[in-house]
């Protein structure tokens, strides 16, 4: 399959809606599954592939809503008359193409976030979130201080091998990863932002209690990839299906550049809009 079709398909389903209703999943099953999986779903073909195209015609048809969980696997291979081995091979291919999620332990669900995250000269995730009318926060899984190099200095512009603080964040909203990153800041100017983005969930609180009361986002730069294996577990998905790669850079109101970020967005949950203006 064509990573460059296959993203974009992505993001022309979801800038046209902020969540990801009947209309969405009709033109996913269309045109990524009937499309670019053929010849695998032709008539006469595996008896796993008909009962993937049958759940995703259901899907588009809303007789699986976004957000609802799918039959076992027991309740489905009587359904379809299929052992429980040919429904995990129907299942898993679905969820490596982006229409369904399995949570261990809880099922398997059509998959139902897609959010409009818009990167702009004032790019902050609580914001984006409230105006999808989500809830979410920024996590800590861990931070460390480290060296930087050669890519990392330049765009904190300090020497190379300064001591920087390197966080790895994920970004939830409403209890799914959108996005997880990683984070550099100049130390010692932001000797506490660890502490603070963990009790907070915030980093423009954690710029704000470092004395930094407003930013901008000086550059994003954005590319589609396939994910490493630690980002897709992660985000909770494939390493087959395709992420979004955004490093940028935020500076203070005096231009110095107080962070630098690469992060990898869910291709399937969210759209990204570039803004032009300074709102």
């Amino acid at each position: 399959m064509c990573l460059k079709h296959f993203c974009g398909n992505l993001l022309l389903v979801y800038t046209t809606a902020h969540s990801l209703g009947n209309l969405c999943v009709i033109f996913m099953t269309k045109e990524i599954f009937l499309n670019t999986l053929l010849p695998e779903w032709i008539e006469g073909g595996p008896l796993w592939s008909r009962i993937a195209q049958e759940l995703a015609a259901a899907i588009g048809k809303g007789q699986y809503a976004p957000g609802v969980q799918l039959p076992s696997e027991h309740q489905l291979a009587a359904d379809f008359g299929a052992n429980r081995h040919t429904i995990r091979r129907a299942l898993s291919h679905l969820c490596q193409n982006g229409l369904l999620r399995t949570t261990q332990g809880s099922g398997t669900f059509v998959e139902n976030l897609a959010v409009d995250l818009v990167l702009g000269k004032r790019t902050r995730h609580r914001h984006n979130l409230a105006q999808a009318g989500l809830r979410g926060k920024l996590l800590v899984m861990r931070s460390q201080t480290v060296l930087a190099n050669a890519e990392q200095a330049e765009a904190l512009q300090c020497p190379i091998g300064s001591a920087i603080l390197h966080m790895h964040i994920m970004g939830e909203g409403a209890g799914q990863a959108l996005h997880v990153s990683e984070r550099y800041f100049p130390l010692p100017r932001f000797a506490q932002m660890e502490s603070i983005v963990q009790s907070t969930g915030s980093i423009t609180e954690g710029f704000k209690q470092h004395g930094v009361s407003d930013y901008t986002r000086q550059v994003s730069n954005i590319s589609a990839r396939l994910p490493s294996k630690a980002v897709a577990l992660g985000l909770g998905q494939s390493a087959t299906r395709p992420v979004l790669l955004v490093k940028s850079i935020n500076v203070d109101m005096n231009q110095l550049p107080i962070e630098f970020a690469c992060a990898w967005f869910a291709g399937d949950r969210v759209s990204l809009t570039v803004q032009h203006d300074e709102h």
